[in-house]
């Protein structure tokens, strides 16, 4: 079974078991979360599309860990103009493990 969920403003393809790492989420390690934006519940050929949502559908998951993802280096140049820019930027995220799907 697998779901497609939303969350952080993206859209990810989970299955039961799976670690994934979304947008920093409040919670504290090794709480219970649930997600009920569930877009989408599919299991072999059956599928169910929600419009937007799949109603009562939710995925139970756990917070592993939250961290920080590779700098990405940011450089804004004019040529000939003497502008030059440098910028960093590392996102915050938390990994998951995705428990259960309940559709």
């Amino acid at each position: 079974m697998y779901a497609v969920i939303k969350t952080g403003g993206k859209q990810y393809r989970v299955c039961a078991g799976q670690k994934l790492k979304v947008e920093q989420i409040p919670a504290d390690v090794g709480a219970e979360i649930t997600l009920d934006q569930v877009l989408m519940v599919g299991e072999g050929e059956s599928v169910k599309v929600g419009a937007p949502l799949v109603p009562g559908a939710a995925v139970k998951c756990t917070v592993v860990s939250h961290g920080r993802h590779d700098k990405i280096k940011i450089f804004k140049m004019r040529r000939r103009k003497h502008y030059q820019k440098h910028q960093g930027h590392r996102q915050n995220y938390t990994e998951l493990r995705i428990d259960a799907i309940a559709a």
